[in-house]
């Protein structure tokens, strides 16, 4: 390295420290991270989470609207002009439209600013007068998450885990029965390594359609640039007792490290690294409709979900030097507007119990865990119908060509064992339940000024995630 290339090395050290603690002392800086498994809905949160901060009529239970500390919110350029922008003012315009509509789903990552002027509350709140908060919202597939569980796992350990795990899954028998065909010893040929990476990627596009979670590696269903590269061609089979230096299973173990080395740990550096709140989305009434074995497998993912997170408290150094741990962590189950609010808790505590071992981990490391059920955006309305004889709770919302429709998705348990304990014990079915899923429509409806999105406790998910960085 010769000395022009150490001194700018210098340089670009001191104007990140120097930027640092600007954000540190003067404009701080929250940087909110939002995943979770797919058709969870996490770009309608972020859009229903920006539209509502930016008018504030509906979250009179984030602390900083009710006591007035916030004065205003506005959009901004992101600070990194490398990372697309998140298309907020489309998917806003499809959710609340003339013709109401979900937007397209997460297919990268993407970042959005918002940045509050807040007046400080107590007797020196007016001597120190207004200040700026800024909010990076980072927005991220959770399958690319999920991903970051292959770092510490060697590709042997890897393909023997999936192919035990896949075993009886009946949306991988086309590609079991190629790699079960498939001799590992034998010389590379490029044609079959990339019809079994086809096969693979083709098992888990049906996979994460059928709601299993365990979908990775996440770039087979996201490749975007990556798409036909050796790194994404790759697929577990079955370990030869003997696989030479040109063997197809020494290349799927080169290429499956590569994936880890080009694909994996730079999204982890750049991206999920900085982020200090994170909020992670759940189609918990998704995988109870799907079945047990659909909500073991999503205990389990989100498990390895947290074990990727580093959680515990910031200090004032560690933000200064670049060393951020993640300080709070919401799960959230989303679409409670399925359920009759009467069914809220029983979501809530079923979240609680479905995600008790990835919680006992992060609370273990001093980070503060929290537990909700959800909408981002209400589509439904509630009202009693008459069955059998007798009233039910039950939902109305827009089907597909404006067709309204009641709903009633099951009665849940009020005990979380009589889901998790099936599950754990990987039963076919619900023994004495029944419960069902409807695709409801955003709902046609003018906003009034002043309020965002109809939803259901988002404001606080709000104040449980960011509310003490705006007082």
């Amino acid at each position: 390295m010769g000395i022009g290339d150490i001194a700018d090395s210098v340089t670009r050290s001191v104007e990140s420290l120097g930027a640092s603690v600007s954000e540190a002392f003067f404009e701080p800086v929250i940087r909110l991270g939002v995943t979770g498994l797919s058709r969870a809905g996490k770009t309608v949160f972020i859009t229903s989470l920006v539209a509502n901060l930016l008018d504030r009529g509906r979250m009179p239970q984030l602390k900083a609207v009710a006591d007035g500390t916030i004065r205003s919110v506005f959009l901004q350029p992101q600070p990194d002009v490398t990372v697309p922008r998140f298309e907020y003012e489309a998917h806003l315009a499809a959710m609340t439209g003339p013709d109401p509509h979900w937007p397209d789903s997460t297919r990268a990552v993407s970042e959005l600013r918002l940045s509050f002027r807040v007046q400080p509350q107590g007797m020196l709140g007016g001597l120190r007068g207004l200040r700026t908060v800024h909010l990076d919202i980072v927005d991220y597939p959770g399958e690319w998450l999920l991903d970051l569980g292959l770092l510490d796992r060697t590709y042997a350990d890897w393909a023997a885990e999936t192919l035990a795990r896949i075993a009886d899954r009946p949306e991988a028998a086309g590609f079991l029965a190629l790699a079960g065909a498939t001799d590992g010893a034998a010389r590379l040929d490029e044609a079959d390594a990339r019809a079994l990476a086809d096969s693979f990627a083709g098992y888990l596009i049906r996979a994460r359609a059928a709601g299993w979670s365990d979908c990775t590696p996440g770039r087979f269903l996201l490749p975007g640039e990556m798409a036909g590269s050796p790194a994404l061609t790759f697929a577990p089979i079955a370990q030869p007792a003997d696989a030479g230096r040109s063997s197809l299973w020494r290349e799927m173990d080169r290429r499956f490290e590569a994936y880890k080395a080009r694909i994996v740990k730079p999204f982890f550096r750049e991206h999920f690294a900085r982020i200090e709140r994170q909020v992670v989305l759940v189609d918990a009434l998704g995988a109870i409709h799907a079945g047990p074995r659909a909500v073991e497998d999503m205990r389990r993912a989100m498990a390895e979900i947290l074990a990727a997170f580093r959680p515990g408290r910031n200090g004032w150094l560690t933000g200064l030097v670049g060393g951020r741990r993640v300080e709070r962590i919401l799960f959230a189950a989303t679409k409670a507007d399925h359920l009759h609010h009467s069914q809220h808790p029983r979501l809530t505590a079923i979240m609680e119990a479905l995600l008790r071992e990835a919680r006992d981990r992060a609370d273990f490391a001093g980070a503060k865990t929290a537990a909700m059920s959800i909408a981002a955006l209400r589509a439904t309305v509630e009202e009693t119908i008459s069955h059998e004889g007798g009233p039910l709770d039950a939902v109305r919302g827009r089907l597909e060509g404006g067709r309204q429709a009641a709903f009633w998705a099951g009665e849940l348990p009020g005990d979380p064992a009589q889901l998790l304990v099936p599950a754990r014990q990987g039963a076919e079915r619900w023994l004495d339940a029944d419960f069902g899923a409807m695709a409801f429509l955003p709902a046609a409806a003018a906003l009034r000024p002043g309020e965002g999105p109809p939803h259901i406790r988002l404001d606080r998910a709000v104040e449980f995630l960011i509310g003490d960085r705006l007082r």
